[in-house]
C-alpha cells in the first residue's frame, strides 16, 4: 500500500468507514422516517402471535430500521480497528480474482442488463431497488479492507468513475421506474405521469433561479472535494520514463479498451466518428413520434434497448473496466488482486488470413503484385511509380486477405438487403432505402465491437483483414 504499514492502512480504512457505515444508517433511518410519515406502511413479514386481537407483522419500516441498525454496528466495528469483522473473506475474494476476466465480466454485465430489462417489472420495485442499493454500498464497504480493491478505487483518479457507477445505477433505475408505470397507464388508457404536472415553468425567475441554486451548491461540492481529495498530479512528463500502465483520460477508455481489439484508426478515428455521427443522425432516422415528453419502454422498445446496450454495455462498461480492472501492460486484474508489472499473460493471437492459407491450405502467404512482376506489361516509369502501391494493396486485400474481405463486404453489403427482407421488414417499409441502409450500417458497426471480442476470446482471431503493410486492419 505504498510504504503504509499494515497498521497504518487498518487505521486509515477504519477513518473511512466509520463515517460511511453511519451515512448509510442516517440513509436507511431516513427512508424508515419517509415511510412512515407519508404513510406508506405495509406489512412484509406476518408473526404467528396477536397482540389485542390483532395481527402482528414486521413492516417496511421495522425492516429498514434494521438495516440501519446493523450499518450502525458495522461503523462501531470499524471504528473499533477490528477490520477482519467487516472484510470479506479472503476465501471469496480469491474466488472472485480466479473466476474473473474479460469474457467473465463482459458476458456477465450483459446477461445481467438482460435479466434487469426482461424483469424490469419486479426491479424497479423501490423495495427491491433499494435492497439493491444497499448491497451495492455494503459489498464497496467490505471491499475496502483490501489494500489491492482500496489503492484502485480510493485513488483520486478513480473516484469519479466510483461515483459514476453508483449515480448511473441510481437514474438508470429512476427513468425505468417511471417508464414502467407510464407504460401501466398507457395500457390502461390512462396519460402518463408527465401529463399530470404539464404546467408551464417561466425561464424567469424559476429556471434562472434553479440554475443559480444549483451551480451555487455544486461549486460548494467541489471545493470539499478538493480540500478532501489532492488533486492526482504527478511528476512531469518525461520521454524515458513512461507510466506502466498508461491511461487516457476516463472518457476517453472505452476507446482504450477498443484498442484491444482493434487497429487504432478503426478504435481511434473511424469508431468514434461513427458515433458522433450516429448520434447527429438519430433525429432524421427517428420515425417513431411516440414516447416524446415521457418515458416509456413499451412503445419505444427498439429504441431502448439500442441505446441501453450501446451506452451502458458498450460504453460505461469499458470504462470501469479500462479504470478499475486494466493494469500493468493493459492485463486484466482482479478486483483484489496485486497488479503486479511482471505478470505476462500469453496471447497467440493469429489473422484470418493465417487461419485460411497456413492452417487450412497448408501454404504460404501469398505476396503482393507488382509492376516488375509483370514485364508483359510495360507502362511509363512515372507512371509505374504511382500505380504501384494502389497494385500492391488491391492485390493483398483481393489475394491474401481475400477471406476477410468477402466476410467484411458481406457483412456490410449482404446483411442490410437480408435484415431489410427478415426481422426489419416494417422498419423498411416505414424509413425507405436511404434511411434504413444508414441505420443498419450504424447498427452493424455498433455490432462489430461484440463480434471483434467474441472471435478474439473464441478463437483468438486477431484482425479479419491484415495488411500491416499500409496500415490497414480490421
Amino acid at each position: 500500500m505504498h510504504g503504509l504499514s499494515e497498521i497504518q492502512f487498518q487505521e486509515m480504512v477504519a477513518s473511512f468507514l466509520l463515517p460511511f457505515y453511519i451515512a448509510l444508517a442516517l440513509m436507511n433511518g431516513l427512508a424508515a422516517l419517509y415511510l412512515w410519515r407519508s404513510d406508506q406502511t405495509k406489512d412484509w413479514i406476518g408473526l404467528p402471535m396477536r397482540i389485542g386481537g390483532k395481527s402482528v407483522a414486521i413492516t417496511n419500516v421495522v425492516v429498514w430500521l434494521l438495516v440501519a441498525m446493523v450499518f450502525a454496528i458495522l461503523a462501531a466495528i470499524a471504528g473499533s480497528g477490528n477490520l477482519s469483522l467487516v472484510s470479506l473473506p479472503e476465501w471469496l475474494r480469491e474466488a472472485i480474482n480466479k473466476s474473473t476476466g474479460p469474457v467473465v465480466y463482459s458476458v456477465g454485465s450483459t446477461l445481467a442488463l438482460v435479466v434487469l430489462y426482461l424483469f424490469r417489472g419486479f426491479f424497479v420495485r423501490p423495495a427491491i431497488a433499494w435492497a439493491i442499493w444497499n448491497l451495492m454500498w455494503l459489498f464497496l464497504g467490505l471491499s475496502m479492507t483490501d489494500p489491492d480493491f482500496y489503492d484502485i478505487v480510493a485513488k483520486p483518479d478513480n473516484v469519479p468513475i466510483v461515483m459514476l457507477v453508483f449515480l448511473l445505477a441510481f437514474f438508470t433505475w429512476l427513468a425505468t421506474y417511471r417508464a414502467v408505470i407510464n407504460d401501466e397507464r398507457i395500457a390502461n388508457g390512462e396519460p402518463p405521469l408527465e401529463k399530470l404536472d404539464d404546467e408551464k415553468i417561466l425561464v424567469w425567475p424559476d429556471l434562472v433561479y434553479t440554475e443559480l441554486i444549483c451551480m451555487i451548491a455544486l461549486t460548494a461540492f467541489l471545493i470539499f472535494w478538493a480540500i478532501a481529495l489532492p488533486a492526482p498530479l504527478e511528476e512531469a512528463a518525461s520521454s524515458v520514463k513512461t507510466p506502466n500502465p498508461s491511461k487516457a483520460p476516463w472518457y476517453f477508455l472505452g476507446l482504450q479498451e477498443m484498442l484491444v481489439y482493434y487497429d487504432p484508426w478503426m478504435a481511434g478515428v473511424v469508431l468514434p466518428s461513427m458515433i458522433v455521427a450516429g448520434l447527429m443522425a438519430i433525429p432524421y432516422l427517428d420515425f417513431n413520434k411516440k414516447g416524446n415528453g415521457y418515458y416509456t419502454i413499451k412503445e419505444r422498445p427498439f429504441s431502448y434497448t439500442v441505446f441501453q446496450f450501446g451506452f451502458l454495455e458498450m460504453w460505461i462498461t469499458l470504462i470501469v473496466l479500462g479504470t478499475l480492472l486494466r493494469g500493468p501492460n493493459w492485463n486484466f486484474f482482479g478486483p483484489y488482486e496485486h497488479w503486479d508489472a511482471h505478470k505476462v499473460e500469453a496471447l497467440n493471437n493469429v489473422n484470418l488470413s493465417e487461419y485460411v492459407w497456413q492452417r487450412g491450405l497448408n501454404m504460404s502467404l501469398p505476396g503482393a503484385l507488382s509492376f516488375a512482376d509483370m514485364p508483359w506489361f510495360p507502362l511509363p516509369e512515372w507512371l509505374t511509380a504511382f500505380l504501384n502501391p494502389f497494385l500492391e494493396f488491391f492485390s493483398l486485400l483481393f489475394g491474401r486477405e481475400l477471406p476477410g474481405t468477402l466476410l467484411v463486404l458481406g457483412y456490410f453489403i449482404a446483411l442490410p438487403p437480408i435484415m431489410a427482407l427478415t426481422i426489419f421488414r416494417s422498419f423498411y417499409q416505414r424509413m425507405g432505402f436511404v434511411r434504413f441502409m444508414i441505420m443498419a450500417n450504424l447498427l452493424l458497426f455498433m455490432a462489430s465491437l461484440p463480434i471483434k471480442m467474441v472471435l478474439r476470446w473464441v478463437f483468438q482471431l486477431k484482425y479479419l483483414i491484415a495488411i500491416p503493410e499500409f496500415f490497414f486492419n480490421f
